[in-house]
């Protein structure tokens, strides 16, 4: 295992490591405030490749594998979060499945627009019934001659607001429990594609989540993704795929709150010398490097087996719960260090806090992620001979 990166990749991280900090940071407590990212800001993204970074090249995008996504992921975490979900959902959960399981015409009709950025991409899975049960989906699809009639909801779907194009889950076959559940690629301006409510969500200002109701909606059934009744064990991959990239996300969040940690620690005095020079502020900023150092490892590491093609169910569930499990632990020692002010929203610490929690949550519970490591587990143990 290398983890030296190509000579491009080195080149693109540091490029998006320059944008990042001259150009989105600098915007970043306006996305807060406004609860909009700053239309310059997603043109220039786009213009970079942003949105194209695991669609391949044949299609416009960038064609980076899983360890150069997460290397992009990673610098992306060091700013706005609501920004970095509005490109991290568009290029994982919204992007992958057209990319592995869609049918070549899928592929040029849609990659081309989502790669520029033109049609934003989003994944419609969770429904008020369907939450960590996944399996328990109600929204129905029935054929009708060429076309697929979908009745039902979503909620707390990231991107609803700006996206265009959806890969929605829906039951074609009550009868077979999960293995009844189809993928669709759905566009908003399909017939009976209806947004609904706009979330008010306690961080991630920026990124929008709102409903969707499906009334009667027309989906052509060349429209299907992957095949019929497989929707899903397609979601589990979809989601499975995208572990590593939020492990790396939260990875660059946890290096930006260090960087500000260190920065103020070195800043403020207190009983005569600045608080670095204090031990107990030097057991949380050693506590906070340790942990970024083990989650730099882990998430690179399932990023490379993912890239051999190995299968990482385990692997990958562990990324995603020790991710979000250390960026709220560095989140909260972050704000300990720099204590009233770190309360303050006037201040980055407070921001990062918030937008910490949801990590525990979206894409799979850590609930969920304990079950599937514990899954694995007994899936692959052996008795050891007596």
């Amino acid at each position: 295992m290398d983890f030296n990166l190509p000579e491009e990749i080195e080149f693109l991280k540091t490029t998006v490591r320059k944008f990042i900090r001259e150009e989105v940071e600098p915007v970043a407590m306006e996305i807060e405030e406004n609860d909009k990212i700053p239309e310059r800001i997603v043109e220039m993204s786009k213009e970079m490749g942003l949105f194209s970074l695991g669609i391949p090249e044949e299609y416009g995008g960038l064609g980076l594998d899983m360890v150069g996504k997460c290397a992009i992921y990673e610098e992306l975490g060091k700013t706005h979060n609501g920004y970095t979900t509005l490109i991290g959902a568009h290029t994982g959960i919204g992007t992958v499945g057209i990319v592995d399981l869609g049918t070549e015409e899928q592929k040029q009709k849609y990659l081309p627009k989502m790669a520029s950025g033109e049609w934003i991409a989003a994944f419609a899975l969770t429904e008020p019934s369907a939450g960590s049960n996944a399996s328990n989906l109600k929204t129905t699809a029935v054929k009708k001659g060429d076309k697929y009639i979908i009745n039902g909801s979503k909620h707390y779907i990231t991107n609803a607001v700006d996206g265009h194009v959806f890969t929605v889950m829906a039951v074609t076959d009550a009868s077979k429990g999960a293995r009844g559940i189809t993928s669709f690629i759905v566009e908003k301006d399909f017939p009976g594609f209806i947004l609904g409510k706009v979330e008010k969500k306690m961080g991630l200002k920026g990124s929008h989540s709102a409903e969707l109701f499906f009334d009667n909606m027309e989906v052509p059934v060349e429209n299907v993704l992957g095949e019929v009744g497989q929707g899903y064990i397609n979601a589990l991959k979809i989601l499975a795929n995208g572990r590593a990239g939020l492990a790396a996300r939260n990875l660059g969040s946890c290096e930006r709150l260090l960087e500000h940690s260190l920065d103020y620690a070195h800043e403020r005095e207190q009983f005569g010398t600045q608080i670095v020079e204090i031990q107990a502020v030097q057991h949380m900023l050693a506590e906070i490097s340790m942990q970024i150092e083990v989650l730099r490892s882990m998430t690179y590491r399932v990023a490379w087996m993912t890239d051999q093609n190995v299968r990482v169910v385990k692997e990958a569930a562990i990324a995603k719960l020790f991710g979000s499990e250390v960026y709220n632990k560095v989140a909260d020692l972050a704000l300990q260090i720099h204590g009233g002010i770190g309360y303050m929203s006037d201040y980055p610490i407070e921001r990062y806090y918030r937008d910490a929690r949801i990590t525990k949550i979206y894409e799979g519970t850590s609930e969920i992620q304990r079950n599937i490591i514990a899954s694995e587990l007994k899936r692959g143990y052996k008795k050891k001979e007596a």
